[in-house]
């Protein structure tokens, strides 16, 4: 469920592919339709990180380097500030949950850091990750609450990818 932050108006109430489609900023965050699910939004755009990175890298091997893939990542943080607050603005409302670039760009950086792993680890990642996501513990839901605009909307799901990225190095060592 989407809250509106004190003052906010909703403007638009169920964003749809002709809102996706007004303005480069939307098509960004809302994670090229991926965000437009009609359940489970953040899900559905951490699986088109997921399909997005394995089917990139596997057909682009030689493009999409992990060292493209970082300068992808950190670009595509600094545009999801940008899509995120200007979609945000226009939706009237911060976070709206059609918003999922965050979840896109966070998936990537787990990918990034697991890479190479197999289907059953990336499922794993994908479980915890959402857990993570959706959970929100601590430092990530005071992150939620407290850090506003395109880069609060980004940088929470930051913090759950580097939950996810911890909770393997933990996994691995016990």
């Amino acid at each position: 469920m989407t809250t509106l932050e004190p003052g906010q108006t909703a403007y638009v109430n169920k964003p749809d592919a002709r809102f996706m489609l007004s303005h480069p900023a939307h098509m960004i965050a809302q994670g090229f339709g991926s965000g437009l699910a009609p359940f489970m939004p953040g899900t559905f755009g951490t699986l088109f990180a997921w399909l997005s990175f394995a089917l990139l890298s596997a057909r682009w091997p030689d493009v999409f380097t992990p060292l493209s893939w970082a300068i992808i990542i950190g670009a595509g943080f600094i545009a999801g500030v940008w899509s995120c607050s200007k979609t945000g603005h226009d939706l009237g409302i911060a976070d709206h949950g059609s918003m999922v670039w965050d979840e896109i760009i966070a998936f990537w950086l787990v990918l990034l850091f697991m890479t190479p792993a197999g289907f059953r680890t990336q499922l794993w990642a994908f479980i915890w990750f959402r857990f993570f996501d959706m959970v929100k513990p601590a430092p990530i839901g005071y992150f939620d609450r407290h850090f506003k605009g395109g880069f609060g909307v980004m940088w929470d799901d930051i913090v759950a990818a580097f939950y996810t990225l911890l909770a393997f190095a933990l996994w691995r060592v016990l």
